[in-house]
């Protein structure tokens, strides 16, 4: 008797993620058919930095007989998934907030929506700042007689590659603060580690833009501030075990 009891605490969380799982997808799907018939207009913003550095005359190509059509809808798949974002958090927060102490319900809502915040802000920051210093770059450094025609698909494969990467990076702040409040480290430990820090977003820089000292500035600078301000949000993020005994 005792084991079936046990079993249903198991089988009601089951439960409960599927039905935060559909809610999700469903959310995303109608996301993805309300733009699914700007797909195209989509992809056009998203190539705007690229076409307004090539040079007079050439335009993107496409080398897949089909890519002219799926690739708009990837991308838009993909921006359905992006703007579904807080929803999708919200989700995951109310699985998982019966499980939390009021205290850390507290402390956890403004991660939340910091760490989406700053998601899309390194979203934001790639778009408007970085791929024009890119493309930019790379297209005045191709050899004589070499013609630029980029394909849909490479480019959008590259594109989504850099919001990934640009979006986990400014990031920072919030790794900060989880490493210190798990008392895997502590603000002051992060603090005789700064200059390595700051080396390391040069190099994160270097691997991120093109290869030329302004635009790994670019990213490293604000790294390094993210990183500052990690550690001043750190200090209202107790380690667990303190937490705890101030609690009791």
């Amino acid at each position: 008797m005792s084991s079936v009891e046990d079993s249903q605490p198991l089988i009601n969380h089951l439960i409960e993620l599927r039905n935060r799982l559909l809610k999700s997808i469903v959310c995303i799907l109608l996301v993805f058919c309300g733009l699914v018939f700007f797909a195209n207009d989509i992809y056009r913003i998203i190539a705007l930095p690229l076409i307004e550095q090539l040079p007079q005359g050439a335009s993107m190509i496409s080398t897949g007989v089909v890519a002219p059509f799926f690739t708009p809808l990837k991308l838009t798949g993909v921006v359905a998934i992006f703007l579904s974002v807080p929803f999708l958090l919200y989700q995951v927060w109310a699985f998982v907030a019966p499980a939390l102490y009021q205290h850390e319900k507290r402390l956890v809502y403004p991660l939340l929506f910091s760490s989406t915040l700053l998601f899309y802000v390194g979203v934001a920051f790639a778009y408007y700042i970085v791929f024009p210093l890119v493309f930019g770059f790379l297209t005045k450094t191709a050899p004589e007689g070499v013609q630029i025609a980029t394909d849909i698909s490479s480019y959008l494969d590259f594109v989504l590659t850099i919001f990934l990467a640009f979006g986990i990076c400014f990031e920072v702040p919030i790794a900060i603060i989880l490493l210190c409040w798990s008392g895997v480290t502590t603000a002051n430990d992060l603090r005789k580690k700064r200059p390595y820090i700051i080396v390391a977003a040069f190099v994160v820089g270097m691997f991120l833009t093109p290869p030329d000292v302004f635009s790994q500035t670019l990213l490293a600078i604000p790294m390094w501030v993210l990183f500052e301000v990690g550690l001043l949000f750190s200090r209202f993020y107790q380690p667990k075990e303190e937490e705890t005994a101030a609690a009791d």
